[in-house]
């Protein structure tokens, strides 16, 4: 048997290629959009890729299960737990607790494992080359190293399916209690956890970033077990609840679309074209371009295109998800590359968030029009005239300390909570360091609000002594 873990450091998340070696077949479970990864290692070993599943409907990227189906025609398996609300809208194979996807020697068993999801599934895999019990646990949202999967995302993202949205959270954790109990504490200690996400997630509070774990590992070491072995499902719902991170307002959509059925792009994308100035600019006054800068924000704030976005390059994927609504955004994206290779994975990257409104790219600022981002030094910022001091960082961090008076509205929610925001006046923007406020402050001008970035954010605020609450 053949078991590789595909991590995507832009949006913390892992998916598993597992191959039969006798049989040259291998399936693929929660996959991405960008599909290189799997063929490269089905080439590299050999290998068909003939199945496809996936342990939940995700809530923070857009699911490639549709997309690696279309493209090498294999049979996609979903969860057909949870209920109504939670079943799937689209074609595959429907699985139930206990059910079995085979694949030459190998065998992936579902176990309904809800908590994180209604619909959750754990697979224990079976190498029945070597072993005629399962050796490996793909745990998905269930069970992290170290931690556990939220069970407020629901309430966070679409509202809860429940009159009292407090309930439905509730609910879940009990739900999530009674699957540690009854699923995976009966595991041996043997069994190896191969989870969905690591370190820097929203999908738990305290991910760890080791790539794998084993059942007695868990079992000994993380927060949690000491609850379930003395039943206090009280103290376990109590603890599991408190200090869950901010969820981005993206991740209602990655919800819905995940369920209904992402679109399905083809395989291999377009080439993407180098657009002319003219033709760049020509969009931007008409609004239906935008140029997205990938460039770190001191280099930003150096000069970029007029309403141009800041996403960084490396963690596009996640703040395009911050930073563009494709629901209610129909502009069309131009990146600012040094070449067609950049703007690719530039695009590789903000598809996995359902933004798929590339329109090309070009290399140089030269014919566009420009303007240098306005930043406030620390020390100024109480003669600078302005309406709202944002604070864009974690709830957590706020609440450690924050430049008095600030209003707090986590990056990824302040597209999508803008009735929170001045109608008129300027807004100053700030972070822990200053990326995180440079994409809030560029998305937010792209918009027409006129927006100041605090330079240097909360780390220059205090290297300067200024009060703090």
């Amino acid at each position: 048997m053949l078991l590789e873990r595909i991590y995507d450091y832009d949006l913390a998340h892992a998916s598993y290629f597992i191959g039969c070696q006798s049989s040259s077949e291998a399936i693929v479970v929660d996959p991405s959009r960008d599909l290189r990864a799997y063929f490269d290692m089905a080439d590299q070993h050999g290998m068909s890729i003939v199945k496809v599943t996936e342990t939940h409907i995700h809530a923070d990227y857009l699911s490639g299960t549709r997309e690696l189906a279309a493209a090498t025609g294999a049979t996609v398996y979903l969860s057909d737990e949870g209920g109504d609300d939670w079943r799937y809208g689209f074609e595959g194979e429907r699985l139930r607790d206990g059910d079995t996807i085979e694949l030459g020697n190998v065998q992936l068993k579902a176990v309904h494992t809800p908590g994180h999801t209604p619909e959750h599934l754990m697979f224990l895999v079976t190498d029945g080359a070597f072993a005629d019990e399962p050796g490996y646990a793909l745990t998905g949202d269930f069970v992290f190293c170290g931690d556990l999967g939220r069970p407020d995302l629901l309430d966070e993202t679409t509202g809860g399916n429940a009159s009292n949205d407090e309930d439905t959270r509730f609910e879940s954790a009990k739900q999530l209690f009674a699957s540690l109990r009854e699923r995976f504490l009966t595991l041996p200690d043997h069994v190896q956890v191969f989870p969905a996400h690591g370190a820097g997630s929203a999908c738990g509070k305290s991910l760890g970033a080791l790539p794998s774990s084993s059942v007695g590992y868990e079992r000994k070491f993380a927060w949690w077990p000491t609850y379930v072995e003395n039943d206090d499902e009280e103290g376990f719902i109590s603890e599991l609840l408190d200090g869950q991170p901010d969820a981005p307002a993206y991740f209602g959509r990655m919800k819905r679309e995940n369920r209904d059925g992402p679109s399905v792009l083809g395989n291999p994308l377009p080439e993407l074209r180098e657009l002319p100035a003219e033709e760049v600019a020509s969009g931007i006054e008409s609004g239906d371009l935008v140029v997205v800068d990938p460039r770190p924000a001191d280099d930003v704030h150096d000069g970029t295109v007029d309403r141009a976005i800041n996403l960084p390059a490396g963690q596009a994927g996640t703040y395009a998800g911050w930073a563009i609504d494709p629901e209610s955004d129909a502009r069309g994206l131009v990146f600012l590359a040094e070449d067609a290779e950049e703007a690719d994975e530039l695009r590789r990257h903000v598809i996995r968030v359902g933004v798929d409104t590339t329109r090309g790219y070009v290399t140089s600022t030269d014919g566009l029009p420009t303007f240098r981002p306005e930043t406030v030094d620390p020390k100024d910022l109480e003669s600078h005239e302005h309406a709202m001091v944002l604070d864009v960082r974690a709830t957590s961090e706020y609440e450690e300390g924050h430049v008095p008076d600030a209003t707090q509205l986590h990056g990824g929610q302040v597209m999508w909570e803008r009735d929170e925001l001045p109608d008129s006046g300027k807004i100053v923007t700030y972070c822990q360091s200053g990326t995180r406020s440079s994409v809030v402050a560029s998305s937010l001008r792209s918009v027409g609000y006129d927006v100041t970035e605090l330079e240097g954010s909360y780390s220059a605020w205090e290297d300067a002594g200024m009060p703090t609450e």
